[in-house]
């Protein structure tokens, strides 16, 4: 069983890395054929927006509360505790795939500079590195155990999983949250803004601050005083800007 599910967590993995690489298609209009402003179910506005901005929270209430430690308790008593990440990266990939296939488009372009030209080239320039600062930032702390296969691991091997402690490598040296920075890059740095991006784009901004919130708690819970004192000197999301106060 320990063997089975090592297996099951290195399917998930596989699975969300190639949903992570759609979602990159999908929020850019590149390749894919469904993307945010095209291929997608049509319908009225008003549809629309109710339609994607109910997408949205399916998406902000699955990773906030199954991110939450009550959450994680309640579902360690049906699955393995080591198991418990593999289920959220699972389910992740499932509402993420809901979007893909039920978001409909709002093609109204809001604002533009151009496919072409210096500015084109800068905005997708910056869409580019906000999703290699996204890549990056689940390296520099533990890519495998963001995404369940430490676990599962050690859950296969009958070794205790190693208990997380603080550090502050490269980018988390001047923002606390720079996985969150590169998304809100990635999802703002666009040439041609539609209505649809733009509310993907708000709405995932309003899921990033809320998520933060939550998050930050949780990590003064299990780093301590350390992680309460990183708080007043690294900025939240952008260099020196959101501090706590000590």
């Amino acid at each position: 069983m320990r063997t089975l599910r090592f297996v099951v967590a290195i399917a998930a993995y596989l699975l969300f890395f190639a949903t992570f690489l759609y979602l990159v298609g999908w929020t850019g209009n590149l390749v894919v054929p469904r993307t945010v402003d095209a291929g997608g179910p049509e319908g009225a506005l008003g549809t629309a927006i109710f339609t994607n901005i109910g997408l949205l929270a399916v998406f902000g209430l699955q990773h906030s509360v199954m991110a939450r430690p009550g959450f994680k308790k309640a579902l360690t008593r049906t699955v393995p505790p080591a198991f418990e990440r593999t289920v959220y990266v699972l389910a992740s990939v499932a509402v993420l795939w809901l979007m893909f296939i039920f978001w409909m488009p709002m093609p109204e372009v809001v604002w533009s500079v151009g496919e072409e030209g210096p500015a084109a080239m800068v905005l997708w320039a910056a869409f580019a590195t906000g999703w290699l600062i996204v890549f990056i930032s689940t390296w520099l702390l533990n890519h495998f155990e963001l995404f369940g296969l430490q676990q599962a691991w050690h859950d296969m091997r009958g070794t205790p999983v190693p208990d997380p402690r603080f550090r502050e490598p490269l980018f988390y040296k001047v923002s606390r949250h720079p996985l969150y920075l590169g998304f809100l890059i990635a999802f703002w740095a666009i040439p041609t803004m539609t209505q649809g991006h733009l509310l993907f784009a708000a709405g995932m901004t309003v899921y990033v601050l809320v998520a933060i919130r939550y998050e930050e708690r949780d990590l003064a819970d299990a780093l301590g005083d350390a992680y309460r004192e990183y708080r007043t000197r690294v900025g939240m999301l952008l260099p020196g800007i959101g501090k706590a106060k000590g």
